[in-house]
């Protein structure tokens, strides 16, 4: 960590306090490692504000390597500001999945280079960058228009997780699982096609440890959004 800067020194005090102990302890069991100190996503958000001003401290916080720190990062970066390098660098340091599947997943969806990555981070042989791109694409789906998607592509994309699911890495099948979500949810003219696809996959089993994570089934989870009346209602921003 960059001590003489004193913006990072200040929020790093900041999230130290905001630290909870048992948080601490889910998180670990949900895969994060030391450093960290266990801070809620809803305490990270109070801190928004004022680390957006400083895009340079927002990458200095990812570089600490405190799992509380580099989510920060990815709810404070300006996704169109980022370079591809970085975001290379990004999905090759997020080492569970808080933070490949939603921090890196959310700003490189955000990103210029969304497709592009998704696709590339998808091949990857690294279980978590690979599960980066399946919810990087996941998330770009849910705020692009449709007039924007390449349908053709996610039809094959659709046809690769209907056929290799169960046999895919640990939360490549859960971010797969979640694609098909994706595409039933936000993909109006591609949502029968999901729900398809959804049916013939059934249940996806991922090991999530010792939490009570559950996996959505994707079928019941897209007959939820089409009973509220909101398959293809786009989100304004995919950074949560």
């Amino acid at each position: 960590m960059k001590q003489s800067d004193p913006a990072l020194t200040e929020i790093m005090a900041e999230l130290a306090k905001l630290g909870d102990e048992q948080t601490k302890k889910t998180f670990i069991r949900h895969g994060a490692q030391e450093p960290l100190f266990g801070v809620r996503v809803g305490d990270l958000k109070k801190l928004v504000r004022s680390v957006k001003k400083n895009q340079q401290l927002v990458y200095d916080l990812y570089d600490t390597g405190n799992s509380d720190a580099m989510y920060l990062a990815g709810l404070t970066i300006d996704p169109k500001a980022i370079s591809k390098e970085r975001l290379h660098d990004w999905a090759r340091r997020a080492y569970w999945y808080m933070l490949a599947e939603y921090t890196v997943a959310s700003a490189a969806a955000e990103s210029p280079y969304a497709r592009e990555l998704a696709l590339e981070w998808m091949q990857s042989d690294e279980e978590m960058v690979a599960a980066s791109g399946w919810s990087a694409y996941a998330n770009y789906l849910s705020i692009t228009p449709d007039e924007r998607l390449d349908q053709e592509e996610i039809t094959l994309l659709l046809e690769q997780a209907g056929h290799t699911i169960h046999e895919e890495r640990n939360r490549v099948r859960y971010t797969m699982n979640g694609f098909v979500i994706s595409v039933g949810t936000y993909v109006q003219d591609l949502n029968e096609l999901a729900k398809d696809t959804a049916r013939r996959i059934g249940k996806v089993h991922v090991d999530v440890g010792q939490t009570a994570c559950k996996v959505p089934l994707a079928a019941d989870y897209i007959e939820k959004v089409e009973q509220r009346g909101t398959v293809g209602k786009k989100r304004k921003t995919c950074i949560c």
